[in-house]
């Protein structure tokens, strides 16, 4: 049978969990243009995959051309610009020939670098990171492409907070300036880092600030994710208790990609003669863990004795506050508050730490439970 807990990938419309009020708001973006959205999400709780599931709905299809750029692993504009005119080529230009030539021909700056596929006897992007020599000359084309687009464009780029990480410090006013001036495209603007996401919308002195819609992803409620759980095992003739349903939910906070991957492997163990049970849901919590401790033992070593002894005051108390005052400090025995303010500072630059209304905590459900088990 066919497992209905998907982890990665495009989820079928059936197997994908609640988020209708998310999916409503973001079809009337997306089909009715004129605004810009941001969308801003803790990471492992289903932006990307509600991004996808729009992209997918067959009016959408048919109405607009969807563009879908990853950003994460970027650390230049050159890199930005690489991975964008890639995802506009493969979109725009499987339309039709008209289209593939149009952006070949915009595309002057990469002109002499297209392959060329004898067997369909099509053009193809075979333009390596080399190339992209002048990226802020090839971005305005980018752009020149999706404006000559015979469709209207939904361009979303995933974990856009990443451009502030980059040497060239000019390039969120760059992007900002082309996003103004398109007239024939709409932008979803996704991120996980809900601190420098709000900075970079919310901030007066930044380029993007108003400049988009904001939207933000809570976790799926307890009861419709237990009803998703409940149908889907019932479904295939399988039974799965209430008290394992609140387990798996309790432990990762409602994070949707652990859940997922809690509940998937229960339902490839689960027999027709015996429920999921609370014990065996926290087998395979236990058994998440230790799959990933070698991991999560690296990221420790990586870090000082200070951010070592912050980090487990901080999982002490779930989600801390001031910090760097001397209750704090005197209670988790830390050095002092110019201590706590580096180790802060790379703690959050590492991914590791978050903060939400001044209050700190491990954002990584499954690291959270694996620190509180080590320390």
């Amino acid at each position: 049978m066919e497992n209905p807990f998907i982890v990665t990938g495009k989820i079928k419309p059936e197997y994908f969990c609640d988020r209708v009020a998310e999916t409503d708001r973001m079809l009337r973006c997306i089909q009715t243009g004129g605004e810009n959205l941001v969308l801003i999400s803790p990471r492992r709780l289903g932006k990307t995959g509600l991004i996808y599931h729009c992209f997918d709905h067959p009016d959408v299809k048919v109405q607009v051309a969807t563009i879908f750029v990853d950003i994460l692993r970027t650390s230049s504009v050159q890199e930005l610009t690489y991975l964008l005119g890639r995802a506009v080529f493969k979109a725009l230009g499987s339309r039709s020939q008209r289209m593939m030539k149009n952006i070949i021909d915009t595309l002057r700056s990469l002109r002499g670098s297209f392959g060329y596929d004898p067997v369909l006897n099509t053009p193809t992007f075979d333009i390596k990171l080399g190339d992209i020599t002048n990226p802020t000359y090839t971005l305005e084309e980018i752009f020149a492409c999706l404006e000559q687009s015979d469709q209207r464009c939904i361009v979303a780029i995933d974990e856009f907070q990443q451009i502030v990480n980059y040497q060239d410090k000019k390039v969120e006013a760059l992007l900002r300036t082309h996003v103004q001036h398109s007239a024939n495209a709409n932008f979803i603007f996704a991120g996980s880092e809900r601190h420098i996401m709000g900075e970079m919308f919310l901030d007066h002195a930044r380029p993007f600030y108003q400049s988009a819609t904001i939207m933000t992803l809570d976790p799926i409620s307890r009861d419709k994710y237990g009803e998703f759980v409940d149908y889907h095992f019932k479904s295939n003739h399988l039974k799965v208790t209430a008290e394992a349903i609140d387990t798996v939910y309790d432990t990762f906070q409602g994070n949707t990609y652990y859940m997922q991957k809690a509940f998937r492997e229960a339902f490839a163990t689960a027999s027709v003669d015996v429920e999921c049970g609370k014990s065996h849901v926290e087998k395979i919590i236990d058994d998440m863990m230790n799959e990933s401790a070698h991991r999560y033992s690296e990221t420790l070593a990586m870090l000082t004795l200070p951010q070592k002894e912050l980090l487990y005051a901080i999982v002490e108390d779930g989600r801390a506050s001031r910090i760097t005052s001397s209750q704090f400090i005197r209670g988790h025995h830390l050095r002092s508050a110019s201590s706590v303010q580096a180790a802060i500072r790379k703690l959050m630059e590492y991914g590791i730490v978050t903060v939400e209304r001044n209050e700190y905590f491990v954002e990584d459900q499954l690291l959270y439970r694996w620190l509180l088990k080590e320390g």
